[in-house]
């Protein structure tokens, strides 16, 4: 899966994920990567209900990945964050 299929969730309001997720399936993209970390997956899964159930109804998550990243904080130490990385196929 490259990269420009991925959608990478931050701070920004839901609705404009949902607006790049609809935007990348009406470009002919079949299948579109929502990547988000830490207080982000929340907002993340919000993204891919959004978009299942008001505009786009034929797309299904096909796989969801969750993990841990260790990430260096400015102290020096490592703290793990969780990730998720959902998959929604349309069709």
């Amino acid at each position: 899966m490259s990269d420009e299929n991925a959608i990478f969730i931050g701070s920004k309001p839901v609705m404009n994920y949902v607006l790049a997720c609809i935007t990348l399936f009406h470009n002919g993209k079949k299948e579109i990567v929502l990547k988000a970390r830490g207080r982000s997956i929340s907002r993340a899964v919000d993204v891919a209900e959004i978009v299942r159930n008001r505009f786009v109804s034929d797309a299904k998550p096909s796989e969801i990945k969750i993990g841990t990243e260790p990430i260096t904080a400015e102290q020096g130490s490592t703290i793990n964050v969780s990730t998720i990385e959902i998959t929604l196929k349309k069709g």
